[in-house]
């Protein structure tokens, strides 16, 4: 019996979805891997957060998003899902603006975290 948990969300950008994981401190390991969890269980991903109890955080491509895919029993965050899921997200979405406002050939001249989590962003574009 599989003691893996498929949860869905809406990451599509393999690299903004790198880069808010490396944020949140984590090295995740890119390619396809397998990701463990209970008794040697493994499942196929992209993208592997190995955890210090044996078993991983994974992200599974379903042909449009990338799922995470992991033991909830054996989830060993400082955070429990519904908060890393939460930052996760907000990173994810950080990295995806910027990625977009460079691409129309904005730059960031200020950028503020307040102490609620909110992240403010001012970009501006020279016309000329």
């Amino acid at each position: 019996m599989s003691h893996f948990s498929t949860v869905k969300t809406e990451l599509r950008d393999l690299s903004a979805l790198r880069a808010a994981l490396q944020d949140m401190g984590h090295t995740p390991e890119e390619g396809t891997t397998q990701v463990r969890g209970y008794r040697g269980q493994t499942v196929e991903a992209q993208l592997a957060l190995r955890q210090d109890n044996g078993c991983d955080i994974g992200f599974r491509w379903n042909g449009n998003h990338y799922e995470l895919v992991t033991d909830l029993q054996l989830w060993n965050q400082q955070q429990p899902l519904e908060r890393f899921l939460s930052r996760l997200n907000q990173r994810y979405a950080l990295h995806t603006i910027l990625s977009a406002t460079q691409q129309e050939g904005f730059q960031v001249s200020e950028q503020k975290s307040s102490l609620d989590g909110t992240i403010e962003l001012v970009v501006t574009r020279w016309s000329h």
